[in-house]
């Protein structure tokens, strides 16, 4: 169970490296391994050496039917599914690269993310309004999830479900947490929630809009629409929303409490004073000199720590309660700040004030689109032009620097764009 602090988390297949499941109701993360905010979608390539994943299969079948799951069910999932060498190449393949955290807000928290998210609260405006209502959690907080974990509602994944997680079991790297996942699946088949077919998800074997793994599902997914089915994976998101809502409020929600808000530390701060242990009212930080953004002291949401995810030379946080509950999604400090921070920014906040020790000249969003299109232009397989900085775009820069004698360190600089316009 990975927790990644002062700057630094794992991006490429699994932008954040070693989140761990929940099976019920325990302090680990909702997902099973992690992936990039983008990551979860893919068609999967079948080996022609199945003969031995098949008679795992058939094992399988056996214990999950002394465990009540119908033979009807079984029979239904495991039609025409393969062993998923696609899914193991995206297990074995998920730390590539290390991502700096201001690079990763920059990703997650980019202007294209805001504006969508902004589209969705209109368009989804009086189903969110009424779950707030509720579960008593922000509605911009769940849209965030949302947004943080597919694009919202575009990049549920497409992996057969039932065929990822065998895959997963079988090759047994996390064999028994898998097959765990997998007869909670065959749970929700059997109750009727939805149809093999449907049961689409990431290769890791989250689903739908918020991406909950089966045994989170099983334990925290609700029926919003009341139409007797729990169901996450449809066109409306409205099922998915409320049981993000429903696990947030479950781990202790407090409304009307921020996450965490930006603060500005006195000359001399000791970042020892930086840990999650050191709580104060907000009151007694600015006894201290920890004021807002502001320089006005932080209203007093209640006891809070001070967070510095680049150490003293960028942004810090007064992080409250609510920072955990987040933390309940995923355990990586950056995932809870760009979840936060995209709220944030849905409900009309400023972008954080804080300059980060970038170590090069960053680049304002449109030259970062001009960089993807001339490296385009170059050749190199970029999908989007979007001014994301994700694991496509860090693999072409990697490269066309490689390419021409230059330092290969993925950066989306003034000094590559000055390079990539010289040449």
């Amino acid at each position: 169970m990975g927790k990644y602090r002062f700057g630094m988390v794992l991006c490429a297949a699994a932008m954040l490296s070693g989140v761990v499941a929940m099976a019920g109701p325990v302090d680990s993360s909702l997902r099973p391994v992690s992936r990039s905010v983008e990551d979860v979608s893919g068609a999967g390539q079948i080996s022609t050496k199945n003969a031995a994943f098949q008679r795992w299969v058939e094992g399988f079948k056996t214990r999950a039917a002394a465990k009540g799951i119908s033979r009807r069910v079984l029979n239904s999932a495991f039609r025409d599914v393969h062993y998923n060498t696609d899914v193991i190449a995206k297990d074995r393949n998920q730390s590539e690269f290390t991502k700096q955290i201001w690079d990763y807000l920059d990703f997650a928290v980019s202007p294209v993310r805001v504006d969508n998210g902004k589209k969705a609260l209109r368009q989804h405006g009086r189903t969110l309004r009424a779950i707030e209502a509720k579960y008593g959690v922000d509605k911009e907080v769940v849209a965030a999830v949302w947004g943080m974990e597919s694009t919202y509602g575009t990049r549920r994944g497409d992996f057969n479900l039932i065929e990822a997680l065998a895959t997963l079991s079988f090759d047994g790297r996390r064999g028994r947490f898998f097959e765990s996942q997998l007869m909670a699946a065959l749970k929700i088949l059997q109750s009727g929630d939805v149809n093999p077919r449907k049961m689409k998800g990431s290769w890791a074997g989250a689903m739908g809009h918020t991406q909950f793994i089966p045994t989170s599902y099983l334990a925290y997914a609700v029926d919003f629409t009341g139409d007797g089915k729990r169901d996450i994976w449809s066109d409306n998101p409205a099922d998915a929303l409320a049981s993000t809502a429903a696990y947030l409020a479950r781990f202790g929600w407090k409304r009307g409490q921020p996450w965490g808000v930006e603060v500005r530390l006195p000359r001399g701060f000791s970042a020892a004073a930086a840990k999650r242990d050191i709580r104060k009212m907000p009151s007694d930080w600015a006894a201290q000199g920890v004021v807002g953004i502001d320089g006005r002291p932080v209203p007093n949401h209640g006891r809070a720590s001070i967070l510095l995810p680049a150490g003293t030379a960028g942004a810090a946080f007064m992080i409250f309660d609510n920072f955990a509950v987040i933390e309940k999604y995923n355990k990586a400090d950056a995932y809870v700040i760009g979840a936060g921070h995209l709220s944030d920014r849905l409900k009309g906040g400023p972008e954080i004030q804080a300059s980060w020790p970038r170590g090069y000249d960053p680049l304002t969003f449109d030259q970062r689109m001009e960089v993807q299109r001339r490296l385009k232009r170059k050749g190199y397989p970029l999908e989007k032009i979007d001014g994301i900085i994700g694991p496509n775009t860090v693999k072409a820069i990697r490269a066309y620097q490689s390419s021409v004698g230059a330092k290969s360190d993925g950066y989306p600089s003034q000094q590559l764009l000055q390079l990539l316009r010289s040449r």
